[in-house]
This record gives C-alpha cells, sequence and structure tokens, in this order.
C-alpha cells in the first residue's frame, strides 16, 4: 500500500460469466433464466451493464425489490436507440456548421485566412496548435479530394478553408469557432438564432456528447460533465426546464438548432416524432422521466413544439 496516497495494488481475480450473474443475485437482481443472462453478458461487459444497473439501485449494489435482469437489459435498449437518434441529429447539425463556417470565413478572409493568426483572437486562442492538428489531420486524410489537392498544389498541408472544414474533427471545429473574432461569431450565431457566447457553449457541448455516442457510453439517465450554457428567456429557465445538465437540454438544443436549418425541416420533423414515441416508453425504473430531465408536460415545450 502506499501510504502517502492511500492507494492499494489492484486485485481483484477474472471471473467467469456465472460468477456476475451470481454477483448480481447476491445484490437482489432477480434472474430467471441463467443461461440467457449468461450470453447477454457475452455481448455486454460487466462494467457497462453495471452502468445501467444505477437507475435501479437504492444504494450502490443494492437493488430495488423486485427489479429483473430483463428490466435492466431493457434499460440499455432503450439507451441503444436513443444514442442512435442523437447521432442522426448531430450529423445533420454538425454538417451545416461545418458549411456555415467553411463559407463565412471563405468570403471574409479569403482561401487560406485560417492559416493567419490575425484572423484569431488569440488570447483565447492556440492558433500554432491548432493549425498543426489541422495538418495532421489533413496529412492522415484519405479523402479523395485531399489527395486532389496534395498532388496538385504547393501549399499542402494547408487546405483552402471549405476543405479543411471537412478535414478537421468536429472538437476542432468548435476551437475554431470560439477563437474567432466577434464579428464572425455573431454571423455565425445569427443563422441558428442564438448569441456568440451560447455558440461556443452548445458546440462544446456537442462534441461532448458526440463522443459519447462514438464511444456507446449511457446517455439516458447520465449527469452531463460538460453542460451547455442556456439562453436568456422563460423557455430555458425553471420550471420549463428542469436544468441544463440532462438528456431535456441536449434535445431541446438540438430541435432548436435545427429549425434554422430549412434544407432538412423534412428529416427534423421526423426526428422530433421519434424522439417523442421513443420517450414515451421509458425504462421501468423510478422517475424516469426526471432522471432525463423531462418535466412532467416535455412535449408541450415551446422551442420542442
Amino acid at each position: 500500500m502506499n501510504q502517502s496516497s492511500g492507494k492499494i495494488p489492484f486485485q481483484k481475480p477474472w471471473r467467469l460469466y456465472a460468477y456476475q450473474i451470481q454477483l448480481f443475485q447476491q445484490r437482489g437482481l432477480l434472474v430467471s433464466d441463467l443461461p440467457s443472462a449468461e450470453q447477454f453478458l457475452t455481448h455486454l461487459n460487466y462494467y457497462r451493464f453495471s452502468g445501467y444497473c444505477l437507475a435501479f439501485e437504492v444504494k450502490r449494489h443494492e437493488f430495488v425489490a423486485g427489479t429483473t435482469f430483463e428490466q435492466v437489459v431493457a434499460a440499455y435498449q432503450f439507451d441503444l436507440t436513443l444514442r442512435d437518434l442523437l447521432t442522426e441529429a448531430l450529423e445533420v447539425v454538425e454538417v451545416d456548421i461545418r458549411a456555415a463556417v467553411a463559407y463565412l470565413f471563405g468570403r471574409r478572409h479569403g482561401a487560406f485566412g485560417h492559416t493567419d493568426a490575425t484572423n484569431f483572437f488569440i488570447p483565447r486562442f492556440d492558433h500554432r496548435e491548432w493549425l498543426d492538428r489541422l495538418h495532421y489531420e489533413a496529412k492522415r486524410s484519405s479523402e479523395l479530394f485531399v489527395t486532389h489537392f496534395k498532388n496538385t498544389y504547393t501549399e499542402f498541408p494547408d487546405l483552402p478553408v471549405w476543405i479543411a472544414t471537412e478535414v478537421m474533427s468536429f472538437g476542432g471545429l468548435s476551437k475554431m469557432v470560439a477563437g474567432m473574432h466577434k464579428r464572425d461569431q455573431k454571423e455565425i450565431a445569427l443563422r441558428y438564432g442564438l448569441q456568440p457566447n451560447i455558440l461556443r457553449s452548445w458546440m462544446h457541448h456537442l462534441v461532448y456528447i458526440r463522443n459519447l455516442c462514438a464511444h456507446h457510453s449511457r446517455l439516458w439517465d447520465r449527469v452531463w460533465e460538460i453542460k451547455p450554457e442556456l439562453p436568456a428567456g422563460k423557455n430555458w429557465q425553471p420550471p420549463a426546464i428542469l436544468g441544463n445538465n440532462r438528456l431535456f437540454s441536449t434535445l431541446l438544443l438540438l430541435r432548436h438548432w435545427m429549425k434554422f436549418i430549412p434544407a432538412i425541416h423534412f428529416f427534423a420533423s421526423q426526428w422530433q416524432t421519434r424522439v417523442a414515441d421513443h420517450l414515451g416508453c421509458p425504462p421501468s425504473t423510478s422517475n424516469a422521466f426526471g432522471r432525463m430531465g423531462l418535466t412532467a408536460d416535455w412535449h408541450r415545450h415551446p422551442v420542442w413544439l
């Protein structure tokens, strides 16, 4: 034992699936079909499954009386579909932001304006680090339009901004927008009916949500670590919304964002319906709506409508 840190060596052994099931049973989880439960744990790692157990526990490692293995599996399946719905919305929003940034920056600063540090607010933006990362992403890209540019023009690994915005990560795009001068931020924010500070915050939050989705992380009852700043106005304050650290705040900002993208109105309408239908059948645990940050009449929220 390290006396200075209080830490101890890890000594837990590898366990058979049958033993893992026994642990859950000892904690009060009802398992009616042992072979089926073992088979499911061959698909969903013990620790990932444990995360879905949290909403069914009265305290850590003690299940609410009567909780079944099937209820936890249903929560996982609910989350799986929810993650797909979020990923779909994130894609159309991200693609639109990429196009908006490319168009604005190219028009105002030229094809390679993003390589000039004076086009950014340097005190809060490490332009050199950001550009080095963009060069790295350009060099590792196998997109045909990047290969063509590399084989044709001398500027590579610099790319015209309308190509660069398709190559950079969403995190890189978020940093780019956050580093812009206020005048440029305002023009992009205006497209989405937002103030620049809200635009920056929402992009940062969506990068976080995108990463959670990419790693198949649990979403439905998670408390956000990176929370979106909410606009002023009663629609974004209690009691209309419970806070900014749960799923509902993210659904609302995605719904708001898509209202300002005319090209995807049909998709947005379908997505809204599918989300509402899905949330209508939440996991069978106490306060399921509250765990998602949903109010009792969430589906009548003005932003959602």
